[in-house]
Parts: C-alpha cells; sequence; structure tokens
C-alpha cells in the first residue's frame, strides 16, 4: 500500500472532522501532487506545482496557526519548534522553486531534495506530532481544531512567505494580508490564462 493511501486509511478511521483526519488526507494530497510534478512536463508541470505551492503554503500556514500551539502543550515545546523551524526552512526553499520555475534546468534536482524534506517533515508530525495533539484532546476539541483549521486555510497566504514561516503569531498578523495580496494575485493570473 502506498503512503498516501495509508494516510488516507488512517484519516478515513478518524471521526468526520477531526484535525489530524484533515491534515492526514492533505499530506496524502501532497504526496500525489509531489509525484504529478515529477512526472509530469510543460503545463501540466506548472500548473501540478502551482497547486502544490498553493496547498503547501495554506498547509503549512493552518498548522503553525492552529495544531503547533496545541503541539507545544501536548508534545513539547521542543517537537513544536522542530517542526516551526521545518516548515520555515522549507517555505524558503518553496520560493525559490517558484521563482525558479519548473523550466528551469536545476528545478528538478531541487524539487527532489524539496520533496525529501516535505515527506520527512510530515512523518515526524504523523509520528511524533499528531498522536500527541491526539490523544491530549478530547474528540469535540479535536473536531473544533479541525473547524479551526479549515477557517485559518480560508485566509492562509497561496504563496511561500518566509518572514513569517514557522512563526505562528506572525502567521496571525502578517497572514490574512499576504493571502489577500496572494488570492488577488492568482485570480489575476488564472484571469490572463483564460483569456
Amino acid at each position: 500500500m502506498s503512503e498516501a493511501n495509508e494516510e488516507r486509511r488512517q484519516a478515513a478511521r478518524l471521526p468526520e472532522g477531526d484535525v489530524v483526519g484533515i491534515l492526514l488526507e492533505q499530506h496524502a494530497r501532497i504526496r500525489d501532487l509531489f509525484a504529478d510534478v515529477r512526472s509530469a512536463e510543460g503545463e501540466h508541470k506548472q500548473h501540478a506545482f502551482d497547486e502544490l505551492r498553493a496547498l503547501l503554503a495554506v498547509h503549512e500556514t493552518a498548522e503553525e496557526m492552529i495544531v503547533r500551539p496545541v503541539a507545544k502543550d501536548t508534545a513539547g515545546p521542543q517537537e513544536a519548534d522542530a517542526r516551526n523551524h521545518e516548515e520555515q526552512e522549507a517555505n524558503k526553499v518553496l520560493a525559490q522553486l517558484e521563482k525558479m520555475g519548473v523550466d528551469d534546468s536545476g528545478f528538478d534536482a531541487r524539487f527532489a531534495e524539496f520533496e525529501r524534506s516535505v515527506i520527512d517533515h510530515a512523518e515526524h508530525e504523523e509520528r511524533e506530532e499528531f498522536p500527541a495533539v491526539h490523544s491530549g484532546r478530547s474528540e469535540d476539541e479535536l473536531k473544533r481544531m479541525g473547524t479551526l483549521l479549515r477557517t485559518a486555510e480560508k485566509i492562509a497566504p497561496t504563496h511561500p512567505h518566509p518572514s513569517a514561516a514557522g512563526k505562528p503569531m506572525a502567521q496571525w498578523s502578517v497572514g490574512p494580508f499576504a493571502s489577500l495580496v496572494d488570492r488577488t494575485r492568482d485570480a489575476i493570473r488564472s484571469a490572463g490564462t483564460r483569456n
């Protein structure tokens, strides 16, 4: 069974709306998109990368805003700080990849390194952070966190912002403004490709 399918299987065993289940489903989708970018070419590769970039930006921001403060309490400050640091580093590389573009001769090698670090990060979350969060909160609290996560995703930036990454307080203060700028830029770009 593939890792993405295993994550989906684990998510399906959790109650609807459980924050960990939502995050496991997103991890599975991230794995799928990595594979899609690796195997695609041209315009399809760009679209797959754009989807992956947006999902990672939104996913990591929402984790930092909603999950990380709880993880600090349940898994400990070292665990939460380690995950925030990994996300901060990943955000820098994601910004570099976006600037390079999928047609750049160095993109595929840098993308492969990035994929390894993101998957390693997700596996740390799944082994260390998520179990602590899950055992440290009630079913109702986990569902409430799921609702908050979905809400945070709606105001999260869709492009990497390394200056705020890994810093939950910065995500709360900068994130909504950055999101407005990102989503406007995305809409303009999308409208331009349809004309």
